[in-house]
């Protein structure tokens, strides 16, 4: 099976840190390896609408929704880059792995399971010389992808706040080129380890 990756970019600036380490670690993949690339600054979804109690779900068609669902469903390997914007994700992030609340309950579309086995990484780049200040964002990915009974890759860090900073982040890029090549375990919850 030819392995498709999808990278979410959950930044709104462009050619963010995050974006660029994302794209350092992207060059490392083989040549037969997919890739496609959604901003999802530029793909914005509406505010979720929590109706799993009073409404039938249906399918989204022909907007952002429907967009980020049928690429979403089409990845071998889902990369959410997001920025650690206030020790977690993005918003955009953020709204997008909530829609996936209501894609779990459209009937026929069977979600979780198509979604189960597949494998969730994650880039992001903070401003902060200690990293475990981004243990909210990683532990958020984690357990979403523990929920979806997904493999978790784990996030890639990286250090910088001006545009480009990054790329002054040796460690990180060295990470970079061997990030995507480590094999991802299935995802646990913490109380599971």
């Amino acid at each position: 099976m030819t392995r498709h990756f999808l990278f979410l970019l959950g930044s709104s600036r462009e050619n963010g840190n995050t974006e660029l380490l994302a794209r350092r670690a992207a060059e490392q993949l083989p040549a037969d390896v997919t890739q496609q690339w959604i901003s999802l600054a530029e793909h914005p979804l509406p505010d979720f609408e929590d109706l799993r109690h009073d409404s039938d779900h249906v399918r989204p068609s022909g907007d952002n929704r429907a967009t980020l669902l049928d690429a979403t469903l089409a990845a071998t390997d889902l990369v959410i880059a997001s920025p650690l914007y206030w020790y977690s994700l993005s918003a955009h992030t953020k709204r997008y792995l909530d829609h996936w609340s209501g894609w779990l309950r459209t009937p026929g579309l069977d979600f979780k399971q198509r979604m189960g086995g597949r494998t969730l990484w994650g880039v992001t780049a903070l401003a902060h010389e200690e990293e475990q200040v981004a243990d909210p964002l990683i532990g958020t990915l984690n357990q979403s992808a523990a929920y979806m009974e997904m493999r978790f890759g784990g996030v890639l860090l990286g250090n910088g706040s001006k545009p480009g900073d990054v790329l002054n982040d040796s460690a990180a890029l060295t990470r970079a080129k061997t990030f995507f090549a480590r094999e991802a375990p299935l995802a646990r919850f913490p109380h599971e380890s």
